[in-house]
């Protein structure tokens, strides 16, 4: 760590070996913020890790974000680093493939798909607030279209980011001082969204680098808390 790094913004990006996670770590690397990324597969998140670090200064800590130990670890990396200006959800887990009617749903399954996408994000934030709060910073937490729309076979992702929605607005209301967002990116190329049309050819859907402008819109805008489309801020390209 340098100390004109010690300057720049920090961020930590849940979920951030791959897909919009690792799109959004490089977009933001591109404007020079310091980054701490995690996921659970260590390898994947080496790999996302040494193709930013020629570019900023990143700390990869690869862990399950249910696990409070893991999110600990996270802590003490912001707290090294002394600043946190962006706080990312941006992990999250969809169930089974193929997707379960929530008339036979595994619950078990669905437990696991909340204690992802909801108690996992408000856990986060609820340790990293006071580094937020000093900065003034920024929560993101991404959404889904699922949140809002009735899709068969949905029901368990979608319920839990309508959670992470209402959750999002609440902790908006709490902390006046924040900017608190829930950001639906839209449809992407990830491993996820194929994982929920097993055996589609999904190449017509954009891929995550997209929107990335859009999100850095959202940021550089700050508009009030709330929930959004990314394509409220700058139209996704689609080829």
């Amino acid at each position: 760590m340098t100390p004109e790094s010690s300057n720049r913004p920090v961020a930590l990006i849940t979920g951030a070996s791959a897909g919009l996670g690792l799109a959004l770590a490089h977009g933001l690397a591109d404007r020079g913020w310091t980054l701490v990324i995690d996921a659970r597969g260590a390898d994947a998140l080496k790999d996302a890790a040494d193709a930013l670090a020629g570019r900023t200064d990143v700390v990869p800590l690869a862990g399950d974000v249910t696990d409070p130990e893991h999110r600990a670890d996270l802590l003490d990396a912001v707290t090294e680093l002394g600043r946190l200006d962006l706080l990312v959800n941006n992990a999250s887990y969809l169930g089974p493939s193929p997707l379960q009617p929530l008339g036979v749903a595994d619950l078990d399954e669905l437990r696991r798909v909340y204690e992802v996408d909801v108690v996992a994000p408000i856990a986060l934030t609820q340790a990293l607030l006071p580094e937020l709060t000093t900065a003034s910073g920024v929560v993101l937490n991404i959404s889904s279209d699922a949140a809002v729309e009735a899709y068969e076979g949905w029901g368990g992702y979608g319920s839990a980011k309508a959670a992470l929605d209402h959750a999002t607005a609440v902790l908006a209301a709490e902390h006046p001082s924040l900017a608190v967002y829930a950001v639906d990116p839209g449809d992407l190329r990830t491993a996820m969204h194929q994982a929920a049309f097993p055996g589609e050819d999904i190449s017509d859907r954009p891929e995550p680098s997209t929107v990335v402008p859009a999100f850095l819109q959202l940021l550089d805008s700050r508009p009030k808390s709330g929930r959004y489309r990314a394509a409220e801020f700058a139209p996704a390209v689609t080829s």
